[in-house]
């Protein structure tokens, strides 16, 4: 049986998909809230509650399972005892394999957000179970906002420098999760998982201009400036802070990667910057 935890997030829910079509048999969807996501159950899938906050929802929710998949969980500062709690319940529910959604270099990376990354990837490690990490990349899906206030406001902002950026979409990460899932001879390894071909945040825009028609130049900013920018346009300080951080870590290449693992995994290239703009402006 696989598990995964996370299931009824964006990512989650197309891990489930793509487990579906890959001919998975007996899948347990671990949830916060089992009575919000039974959608999501099937005559494959079955839905369980198993909250991070929880730790003695953890292991029984477990029970049975061979395999995991540790899908990082969102609230930033808390994620390390969140994880750990996770990997010892598997541990006494007798998970032999966790693959876990981890961050591109993260144990190299300088960005705010590899810290609980890379802590979550040392306590598998001790953990003694075998292991997958799957360091994804940045998602395409983060520059949604930055897509649309292009078109509204007919510029895009940011911190990121020159920096080139190695993006894939949700579904290309999701993919690759669930081929690690099924295939029976994964064993402790780690994937850098990165999108093809990489762009500057200037590429993004002139993407964004041509495919909308209109002439929408990147502004590059101080880290700071642009962390201010996002707090006046409503976000929440420590978000406004991690976005910030991690673009002006984009400038020095945190988000880079060349490593084609994340095509190998999947049997494909992963979907292009340029198709996945065509496809927003189009929405």
């Amino acid at each position: 049986m696989i598990a995964v935890t996370g299931a009824n997030g964006q990512l989650g829910r197309l891990v489930l998909e793509a487990l579906t079509t890959k001919g998975a048999s007996s899948v347990r969807a671990l949830v916060r809230s089992p009575e919000k996501a039974q959608d999501l159950a099937s005559s494959t899938v079955s839905v369980v509650e198993a909250d991070y906050n929880k730790p003695e929802t953890l292991a029984g929710a477990l029970k049975g399972a061979d395999r995991l998949l540790l899908i990082s969980g969102s609230e930033i500062g808390q994620r390390i005892p969140q994880h750990t709690a996770v990997i010892e319940a598997a541990k006494t529910a007798g998970v032999k394999l966790i693959a876990y959604t981890s961050l591109l270099h993260a144990d190299s990376s300088q960005m705010a957000l590899a810290v609980e990354h890379k802590a979550t990837e040392e306590a598998l490690k001790a953990s003694g179970l075998a292991y997958v990490l799957l360091r994804n990349g940045w998602y395409l899906e983060n520059y949604d906002s930055s897509l649309a206030a292009g078109l509204q406001h007919g510029a895009i902002t940011g911190a990121a420098g020159d920096g080139k950026i190695a993006a894939a979409s949700r579904k290309d990460y999701a993919d690759a999760a669930a081929a690690v899932l099924v295939d029976p001879d994964s064993s402790s390894r780690i994937y850098e998982l990165a999108g093809s071909p990489a762009f500057t945040m200037s590429e993004l825009a002139a993407s964004l201009s041509e495919a909308s028609g209109k002439e929408i130049p990147y502004t590059n900013m101080a880290k700071d400036d642009y962390a201010k920018m996002l707090l006046q346009a409503g976000l929440p300080e420590g978000f406004a802070n991690i976005i910030s951080d991690s673009a002006a870590n984009a400038a020095k290449g945190s988000l880079y990667g060349s490593s084609e693992d994340l095509e190998k995994l999947i049997g494909r290239k992963s979907l292009s910057y340029q198709d996945y703009v065509r496809a927003f402006v189009a929405h």
